[in-house]
């Protein structure tokens, strides 16, 4: 596919340029990826900065969107896109979701993008998927994790790379900017921005969440170093990480898609440990991309310790206590 050069990207945003180019290196694996594209100005200033990059580099970049179809007009939503794209020499594929969704409406369409753009990573050989979470999605989501009680763990909001359960990268190179900087991109290069009706629809929390941030800004509350502050706290999870993997090598034994973990030794760590341990041998066993809130995984430690519970499930995946040792396997 020829791709035409737009300078508008790397003229006017040459940081933003810069840092994507910088964090793409990173993971070049085999110099594929597919961009989650939604049809906001994030994503399609993403799409924008991608394309800007593929002139240069020897990068291959595939464009896929969602339609859940939960919108009246969403596959007009998505064609309208589609045709935004296609004005720039770029091909995008709409992926149909054929499940239904009934409750926890925001999360549920979440997991399933995800295992949708995982399978269409798969599928043209890219080993990384970019999505265009940007510095005000960030904010909004420690706010969230804060008002949950969240630890150190949620409270470090995003990462720039995590994994998927079916081992695709996911990557998050526009963490550190601005979505007001993002929409003057893509109306640059784009002209109209598609807006998404639930972006304003209150029985969401993030919805609400982004009435306080705006708010907190009006009352003269730094943003800026909020974002700060959530990147002292990944600077202290990564930290943790290592202890935590030093630990789990000591006392967590992975086989045959089933751990078991010497709870007399688990016991002795700190709170935050045991805390992290249960979570990894969660993600690992269940293959869930989140661990189930904290509180429930803190009542599940307490309840094995105080001897309540010698059997339960949580997050996918069954304990059973004997003697010792905790037994965790997949719930089918």
């Amino acid at each position: 596919m020829r791709i035409k050069n737009s300078n508008v990207t790397r003229h006017n945003y040459s940081d933003i340029y810069q840092k994507v180019n910088l964090i793409l290196k990173k993971y070049k694996k085999n110099n594929s990826f597919v961009v989650g594209v939604s049809g906001g100005p994030d994503s399609l200033a993403l799409v924008s900065i991608t394309k800007s990059i593929a002139v240069e580099k020897k990068y291959k970049f595939f464009f896929a969107l969602v339609d859940h179809g939960l919108r009246e007009n969403s596959n007009k939503e998505a064609l309208s896109v589609k045709k935004l794209l296609r004005k720039q020499n770029l091909t995008l594929s709409i992926l149909k979701n054929k499940e239904k969704i009934t409750k926890n409406m925001q999360k549920n369409a979440r997991d399933i993008r995800y295992e949708l753009l995982g399978k269409f990573c798969k599928k043209k050989n890219a080993k990384s998927l970019l999505v265009a979470h940007h510095q005000d999605d960030q904010i909004e989501t420690f706010l969230i994790r804060l008002s949950r009680g969240s630890g150190v763990e949620g409270l470090s909001s995003m990462q720039e790379m995590t994994t998927l359960k079916n081992g695709t990268r996911l990557i998050r190179p526009l963490l550190d900017f601005k979505k007001t900087d993002l929409i003057k991109i893509a109306k640059n290069v784009f002209g109209n921005i598609l807006k998404d009706p639930s972006n304003k629809n209150k029985k969401f929390l993030r919805t609400n969440i982004r009435v306080l941030k705006q708010n907190l800004e009006s009352k003269g509350i730094n943003i800026e170093k909020i974002s700060r502050s959530i990147k002292n706290i990944a600077s202290t999870r990564e930290a943790i990480d290592f202890y935590v993997a030093k630990s789990i090598k000591k006392f967590v034994i992975f086989e045959n898609k089933k751990a078991v973990l010497n709870f007399v030794k688990f016991q002795k760590e700190p709170l935050e440990i045991r805390f992290r341990i249960m979570n990894n041998v969660i993600k690992n066993i269940s293959k869930s991309y989140y661990p189930p809130r904290s509180i429930k995984v803190l009542n599940l430690i307490e309840g094995f310790q105080r001897i309540r519970i010698k059997k339960c499930t949580l997050g996918g995946c069954i304990f059973e206590k004997k003697k010792n040792f905790l037994h965790v396997t997949k719930e089918y």
